[in-house]
């Protein structure tokens, strides 16, 4: 796949946006802004306007984009193209019409109607795509930023992962890497990840085992109200799994759905939380977990949450500098 192949006219997509209105504006982040644009074949699009301080060069840049479109998986966000003009950098996405996870699963009017076969469906979606991403692309891809605000729901809720911006290359046989620059969102990040700058595909597992606790709970990681007291929701779910009270987790709009399926869920979601990389299991055996009641679950030991009794509760995006060993 050439360059060439994908590369879009700046003035195409300033017409397909509308000048990049703030009408057609779907969301802002600290990478820029996103828009809805639709392009002369009627072709709805979503275009992510990179902010113009970024560090990463034009080659780099351009590789980043070619690494991107090759990944095809129904559970991944189809990236279609990008535009290197003007200073602007420019990528051109599908348009997804149900736009993100987080949307949905924290509104209290939204989520009531996530029943469970949906909130199951979205659980195993994402499951699939990051499978897709470690082991069966010809690319072995860590995301390095799974979180609700990263999931985009199709027209019938399927789950699409997005937003590749922090994602990082592995060679088929690598293991782990290390970085001397963490940034991510506090509550989603892997403790080796956060202490270390360690970041390895079950640093993904980590953050794919928030996302599970919060789809099931309808709470955000930072902010679950119990007994009108502020909790950090891993710390609530580990003592609650202790206690033999799991079922407290489950949101009360999840009136109905299979139970033991639910409560097997929360007991993977602590699974792929645990402090000890060698303990969370692999995307390819949570898919296992997830889909066959046949496979017996280990007993999960306690999630890395360190991070909260330290102080650190909120899931805003952060960027630590720091040396690494």
């Amino acid at each position: 796949m050439s360059t060439e192949a994908l590369q879009f006219d700046f003035d195409s997509i300033r017409v397909a946006t509308n000048n990049f209105s703030e009408a057609n504006t779907l969301g802002r982040g600290g990478f820029g802004a996103v828009y809805k644009g639709r392009r002369w074949n009627e072709e709805d699009i979503a275009v992510k306007r990179l902010s113009k301080d970024s560090a990463q060069g034009d080659i780099e840049f351009k590789n980043e984009v070619i690494l991107v479109a090759k990944l095809q998986h129904r559970n991944l966000v189809r990236l279609l193209g990008f535009c290197l003009e003007r200073n602007e950098r420019l990528l051109v996405y599908e348009f997804v019409p149900n736009a993100i996870l987080d949307h949905f699963i924290f509104d209290p009017v939204k989520r009531a109607d996530l029943n469970w076969e949906t909130r199951y469906k979205i659980i195993v979606g994402i499951g699939r795509g990051l499978l897709y991403l470690h082991e069966d692309s010809r690319l072995r891809i860590i995301h390095c930023d799974v979180k609700a605000s990263n999931i985009l729901l199709d027209a019938e809720l399927n789950p699409k992962i997005a937003d590749f911006g922090m994602a990082r290359l592995f060679n088929i046989d690598q293991t782990q890497a290390e970085t001397s620059r963490v940034v991510g969102t506090y509550g989603y990040m892997a403790p080796e990840y956060v202490m270390r700058g360690h970041f390895s595909v079950k640093s993904d597992v980590c953050g794919f085992g928030v996302l599970v606790l919060e789809i099931i709970s309808g709470q955000k990681i930072s902010s679950l109200r119990h007994e009108g007291k502020l909790e950090d929701l891993l710390g609530y779910a580990w003592n609650s799994w202790k206690e033999g009270i799991s079922s407290n987790l489950i949101d009360p709009m999840l009136r109905t759905g299979s139970r033991p399926e639910i409560m097997r869920s929360i007991h993977i979601g602590l699974l792929c939380v645990q402090q000890s990389i060698a303990d969370r299991p692999t995307m390819a055996q949570v898919i296992q977990m997830l889909t066959s009641n046949s496979v017996d679950l280990p007993v999960p030991s306690q999630p890395a949450f360190f991070m909260y009794n330290h102080g650190i509760g909120s899931s805003s995006d952060v960027s630590l500098g720091f040396e690494s060993n």
